[in-house]
């Protein structure tokens, strides 16, 4: 049986943030902290041993796989700090195209620095993540 490897862990999240080496890295994350909580309204979690997520929803595909994964979260990674939205939120698209420098992927956004984005973007995003998947899984 397949055994899910991002679940939400009782770590602290501003011992992580400490941890990241770049002070810059260390002082965005900071930053994305405080704009994710008071957009969502949700206490940030440690999702495995890198990602700080917001709030929780169960899914379950067709094929019978099944999990838990935060509403949206951000990891200051080394290269690059990702933004994990709602894979397949409508607006999303449209959002991105106003939100500064950034490259994609499935379900993630990503920035080389806060400097780069426009906040209210960045809100937007996260809040039209967080409506999508409460809409679509009735999330806790």
């Amino acid at each position: 049986m397949y055994e899910l490897k991002t679940k939400e862990t009782d770590n602290s999240v501003i011992e992580f943030i400490e941890q990241v080496d770049s002070p810059k890295k260390r002082e965005d994350a900071y930053k994305l902290l405080d704009i994710f909580t008071e957009t969502t309204g949700y206490e940030a979690k440690m999702w495995g041993p890198s990602i700080i997520g917001f709030g929780s929803y169960h899914y379950k595909y067709e094929s019978g796989h099944e999990g838990d994964a935060p509403l949206v979260g951000f990891s200051p990674r080394k290269a690059k700090i990702s933004l994990y939205f709602a894979p397949g939120e409508t607006k999303r698209e449209e959002l991105l195209k106003q939100f500064g420098k950034h490259t994609t992927g499935k379900a993630c956004v990503y920035i080389n620095k806060v400097a780069d984005i426009d906040i209210e973007v960045l809100k937007a995003l996260i809040n039209e993540s967080v409506s999508f998947l409460q809409a679509m899984y009735l999330a806790k």
